[in-house]
């Protein structure tokens, strides 16, 4: 095989396979990746409680105060797990079924909310809420083959 030859097979190669390797369409997406989704939003859920929690403690907007913030510090930590799971998640599903879980987090925060600040859960944001549980079930149940 010439240089020339060598050279356009693997550019076809390159052109083939994409910047991240090979593709191989996922085919269906496991539960256990679903379930990681799951798990992301209540930690992602967390999250937001102790970001709002540790927003309410800042008086000043020194990086000493803030580094010596636990719940804003844990809330960061929190983001960051959350953003492991999905990545670990997104390796085992179809992306347009696993992310609209991620919508699950508002479901979450609006229900936790109350519980910790002055936040009202009205008629409409329930009404809200319903309408994003139906629509993560009918992308899942859409899904299915």
């Amino acid at each position: 095989m010439s240089q020339s030859e060598t050279a356009l097979s693997s550019s076809a190669g390159l052109a083939e396979a994409g910047a991240g390797g090979p593709r191989h369409p996922q085919q269906h997406t496991s539960l256990q990746s679903v379930g990681l989704v799951i798990l992301s939003t209540l930690v992602g859920a967390a999250a937001q409680i102790l970001l709002r929690t540790g927003a309410g403690r800042i008086e000043g907007a020194g990086l000493a105060e803030l580094l010596a913030n636990g719940p804003l510090i844990a809330g960061y930590g929190c983001l960051g797990i959350n953003t492991i799971l999905i990545t670990l998640a997104f390796r085992g599903g179809q992306l347009s079924v696993l992310y609209p879980i991620i919508s699950l987090t508002y479901v979450w925060v609006a229900l936790l909310a109350p519980m910790y600040f002055d936040d009202v859960v009205t008629s409409a944001k329930v009404m809200g809420l319903v309408l994003i549980i139906l629509g993560v079930s009918f992308i899942g149940a859409g899904s299915r083959r």
